[in-house]
């Protein structure tokens, strides 16, 4: 993990379950028809235990979440689980179904690749923080002030073979639409793809 000296917008940075895009997603997104929870394996009444090896700022692990599914979250960046942990304890203050929906959410501060072994999740999610794309112009500020705290996943292959060993129906990798495979990896067994962010599917076991 190689991490960036920090910025002074990098305080303005937050973790918000309770308004804007979260929000939105949750009241109005396409449900399990979209292409997180159809890589995960949500079909029909089938919601599988996942574990959010990459939690970030939590938006795939809530949106999950809210469909039903126990997501425990894992952050290795004590900067980015503060984060999360804030944003958690401002959602259950909230009350209501954004309360319903983080009471499913279980965050753990740790290397996803040493925590997975003591666990025995259905679904590993990974999404690695990338290196820079050449038009940078186009990247979110939000996402440049994530990757000033958390690095470049370096060792993003390591975690994905630790995904595979312990994860007991599929392993997902969240990854840019167009980009090469993961080199290391077999290929996956399908793929979900969207606009920009495709998910590479490993069936296991």
């Amino acid at each position: 993990m190689i991490q960036k000296n920090k910025s002074p917008e990098r305080d303005t940075l937050i973790c918000d379950f309770v308004g804007g895009a979260v929000r939105h997603r949750f009241r109005f997104g396409g449900g399990r028809g979209q292409a997180l929870p159809k890589a995960v394996g949500m079909k029909g009444g089938n919601t599988p235990t996942v574990v959010d090896a990459t939690a970030g700022l939590g938006r795939d692990a809530f949106l999950l979440a809210s469909m039903g599914a126990q997501v425990t979250l894992i952050e290795r960046s004590p900067e980015m689980h503060k984060l999360l942990d804030e944003g958690l304890a401002r959602a259950r203050d909230a009350g209501g179904d954004v309360a319903d929906v983080v009471a499913r959410m279980n965050l753990l501060l740790g290397d996803a690749r040493e925590l997975l072994l003591g666990l025995s999740p259905e679904v590993v999610l990974v999404d690695p923080m990338h290196p820079p794309r050449n038009n940078s112009a186009l990247v979110k500020k939000e996402m440049i002030l994530i990757r000033e705290i958390v690095g470049t996943d370096e060792d993003a292959i390591d975690l994905m073979k630790t995904a595979l060993a312990t994860a007991t129906k599929r392993v997902v990798l969240k990854w840019p639409q167009g980009a090469e495979p993961m080199a290391g990896l077999r290929l996956p067994s399908h793929r979900i793809t969207g606009k920009t962010t495709r998910y590479d599917v490993f069936m296991v076991g």
